[in-house]
């Protein structure tokens, strides 16, 4: 007779995340190792009940903003290398619609999240209830439904037996290294609270293997041959490389053939930035050493990357003729991009692999001779951007960065996620270790910065972590402060004050926009928004959220107060004020193309220069096939 147990459906989910573990290279971890959650009439009675009752099984953190905490739950999973996640619920009507956004930053970056929103009644006592989206042509239909193009798996439990193959699933795509992103389970309230006869066999403890296949020998064999043919190849590393803890492997094959290694914004880091084979960051954002040698490079190696616009400048940056691609990555799809050799592995299985089979081989001396005279120029010119020339004068956003890092350490975290920073950072932050330099840019989405940042810090206790955030992203979302704060969290918030959008700003000007919309002022005769600015001080707001407030008005000053923000044992802001200015003063520059089309039809002067120069560019896209 099989034994059971009487529980809530909600009751028995919070059961069976708790025995839910995953093991990579003998090493194991809870799955699900806590629950975010905001409760109101969705799921207060069902989930929110149920963690109560859980006690120290699952463990709750309160959060402010739904979105925020599926950041922070996103930062916490990052920086466990996707093989532990966060689970966040929420009421049903705009608890659950506020889960969007982070859904989709969580699934495009492949980062896994579960989302747990209530929903409206399966029962349908009474129609419509509070919060419902009636739907006259689908009465199954609810907000939640947005849901399902952003959620890598999505189910709604409208029977408590559903759960079963439901939670099943779920905890599958959650630790599979391909499929993995946000998943969904919406809970209708009714369902939630109701009582069931549970197999006890539902609540075993459960491990899922995270897999680290190796290439197949043909594969393996074709990429050898094609690295041994290259005269200028060139190796792109991708976020892949961090997830799979591969930047040993990646090292050991710089080392031994000499390829130079260039990063997209999520695979930076991969190699300590002193490796005589790092080149820095690639594409629209990377510098000038990786990109001229992007443009002349005969085969080009990504290891878990995507290859998303920037990385390749739209498809501008590769110019060789005849320049090939080969791609290792676990998920296949990524593997073919771009009609390339597939090498269809696990990011470290794969390059440990390749590095055994052109053992022997290196690329052609005076090919590391160019690649070594670039990057020592380069950073010639990083250290130029950095060094703050009057320690009395107001810094630019360059030399706030320069100030960071003379700092930091290999154990700090610097997060960013937008603006102007990601560029900046992208090209001048001097990475020395695999977790310091965490960039969300896949969705690139404002206000992740400040939750993020507490995720990592709870993932990983006792690393400074720093969130840098410009005003435009701090207005977006500074309310999980006071998480930190609840907490005792000592995240390091740099608020950097410019007045604006200054990366849309530039973006603006450069495509015939005039900066149109784009500044913090108050309007002026004209209707524009080119007044004064507006008297804001968001210093004055971040301590009235209980943060210990450092204001910085020089150089010499920001220097002091980052000094003593990493010493703080309490979650901390550093205020400071900037101009928007040349970032790197005298450098060459990357010259990597953007495609934002232009307009093609216009008055102004200034956006028919701009679609000029936007068709010079656009000349040069091409298919690779």
């Amino acid at each position: 007779m099989t034994t059971t147990r009487r529980l809530t459906t909600a009751q028995a989910l919070i059961a069976f995340l708790a025995r839910q573990y995953t093991e990579r290279d003998g090493r194991r971890q809870r799955l699900i190792a806590a629950c975010w959650g905001i409760f109101g009439h969705g799921n207060v009675a069902g989930i929110g009940q149920a963690l109560l009752e859980s006690g120290d099984a699952m463990p709750y953190h309160q959060g402010r903003n739904e979105q925020a905490m599926v950041h922070a739950a996103v930062g916490w999973a990052r920086h466990r290398d996707r093989l532990s996640a966060h689970a966040v619920t929420t009421s049903i009507g705009p608890g659950a619609t506020n889960l969007v956004t982070g859904a989709a930053l969580a699934t495009v970056n492949r980062l896994p999240v579960l989302l747990l929103p209530g929903d409206t009644f399966a029962t349908r006592p009474a129609d419509p209830v509070l919060q419902q989206l009636e739907h006259p042509g689908a009465g199954d239909v609810s907000v939640n439904d947005c849901l399902r193009p952003v959620s890598r798996y999505f189910d709604r439990i409208t029977r408590p037996e559903a759960l079963i193959p439901a939670a099943l699933q779920a905890v599958r795509v959650l630790a599979d290294p391909v499929e993995t992103g946000a998943v969904t389970l919406a809970l209708p309230q009714d369902v939630q609270a109701e009582a069931y006869d549970w197999p006890e066999e539902f609540f075993a403890e459960r491990v899922w293997h995270v897999r680290r296949p190796a290439p197949d020998p043909a594969e393996l064999a074709a990429a050898a041959a094609a690295v041994r043919a290259a005269r200028r190849p060139l190796l792109i590393a991708g976020g892949g490389v961090h997830h799979s803890e591969a930047e040993d492997a990646l090292r050991a094959l710089a080392d031994a053939t000499g390829i130079p290694v260039a990063s997209t914004q999520a695979g930076k880091g991969s190699l300590h930035h002193t490796h005589p084979a790092d080149v820095g960051g690639i594409g629209h954002t990377g510098t000038a050493v990786a990109d001229d040698l992007a443009r002349t490079a005969d085969l080009v190696i990504g290891v878990g990357t995507r290859y998303s616009d920037f990385t390749t400048a739209s498809n501008t940056l590769f110019a060789a003729p005849g320049v090939r691609f080969l791609n290792l990555s676990i998920a296949p799809s990524d593997a073919h991009k771009l009609a390339a050799l597939p090498l269809v592995a696990d990011a470290r299985t794969g390059l440990e692999a390749l590095t055994r089979a052109l053992a022997g081989h290196r690329v052609p001396e005076p090919y590391e001779k160019e690649y070594a005279a670039g990057k020592q120029a380069w950073e010639r010119a990083v250290t130029r951007a950095l060094t703050a020339r009057d320690e009395t004068a107001r810094p630019t956003q360059a030399q706030i960065l320069g100030a960071l890092d003379s700092v930091v350490d290999e154990t700090d975290v610097v997060i960013n996620a937008a603006g102007s920073l990601p560029g900046d950072l992208h090209k001048l932050w001097r990475a020395r270790s695999r977790r310091q330099y965490h960039l969300e840019y896949g969705y690139s989405c404002m206000g992740y910065e400040i939750p993020a940042a507490i995720g990592v810090a709870m993932a990983e206790p006792g690393r400074p972590v720093w969130a840098l955030v410009g005003d435009g992203t701090y207005l977006m979302m500074p309310t999980e402060l006071v998480t930190a704060v609840q907490e005792g969290i000592p995240i390091k918030v740099v608020l950097i004050q410019n007045h604006g959008y200054a990366s849309i700003g530039s973006l603006s000007e450069a495509v015939g926009g005039e900066r149109h919309g784009t500044a913090y002022r108050f309007r002026a005769a004209d209707g524009t928004y080119t007044g004064d600015p507006l008297p804001v001080d968001l210093a004055a707001n971040a301590a009235s959220l209980g943060m210990h407030v450092l204001r910085a008005r020089t150089a010499g000053e920001l220097r002091e107060a980052l000094a003593e923000a990493r010493a703080c044992d309490r979650p901390t802001c550093v205020y400071v004020e900037t101009e928007t200015a040349d970032t790197v003063p005298g450098a060459p520059p990357a010259q990597a193309w953007w495609d934002v089309p232009v307009a093609g039809a216009a008055t102004r002067p200034a956006a028919r220069r701009a679609r000029e120069e936007y068709e010079r560019h656009a000349a040069a896209r091409r298919r690779y096939l």
